[in-house]
């Protein structure tokens, strides 16, 4: 078992740095999971408030007790907690910066999604006769729905490098090959939570599974 980066911790909740493949919730066929792993590693029982895709890195908060889960996952809900990402993308996003607002099925039901999204950087990967444009963006959610930042940026042709189920196979294989890129390249780099009146933030540097030109 890989130890969980604890970034922050009170007497309601952690704020973790979740490597990615792990899983955020245990379960048939999990071997590890933050759920899982986290009790082994402080000796008690976390309550999960929010998830994160497995392949999807960075900032996310447990809980220590039920009613601190239920207080922050309302908190979450309504927005009081802001969440901001950042992807390494294959494709030209227009325009450089915007809003996806585009709903999303889940569970039989549509269900809205919105997105903010900043280009931050621009380059190119070159494969023999293959020239694959990049881009590094910024991501804010007002919502957060199931694998929304991946669907809603391959809606608009710009797919996160890594991501095999709604991106683009082909050119990840390249990449792979290429740049040794073999993880999702997707990560919650920025927490902002509610503490004592105040906004308290935290932030974390890209993984290490993130190329050189995106930092």
């Amino acid at each position: 078992m890989r130890s969980i980066e604890v970034i922050y911790e009170n007497e309601e909740i952690f704020v973790i740095n979740k490597a990615s493949g792990l899983a955020v919730q245990g379960g048939q066929g999990v071997t590890h999971s933050v759920d899982m792993d986290m009790a082994e590693q402080i000796g008690q029982k976390i309550y999960l408030v929010h998830r994160l895709d497995k392949d999807t890195a960075g900032l996310m908060i447990v809980a220590k007790n039920p009613p601190a889960a239920s207080k922050w996952t309302k908190l979450i809900s309504s927005r009081e907690v802001k969440k901001i990402y950042e992807a390494v993308c294959i494709g030209r996003i227009s325009p450089e910066k915007g809003v996806i607002r585009e709903a999303l099925v889940q569970h039989g039901s549509e269900r809205e999604a919105v997105t903010h999204y900043e280009v931050l950087k621009k380059w190119e990967v070159s494969n023999e006769d293959t020239v694959i444009p990049m881009e590094k963006i910024r991501l804010t959610l007002e919502t957060g729905r199931m694998h929304q930042i991946r669907i809603h940026l391959a809606g608009k042709r710009c797919f996160i490098a890594g991501d095999d189920k709604h991106g683009d196979f082909r050119l990840n294989k390249i990449l792979k090959k290429t740049c040794g890129i073999k993880r999702l390249l997707l990560a919650s780099v920025s927490l902002t939570i509610p503490e004592a009146g105040k906004e308290k933030v935290f932030t974390i540097n890209l993984p290490e599974h993130f190329p050189a030109e995106s930092r």
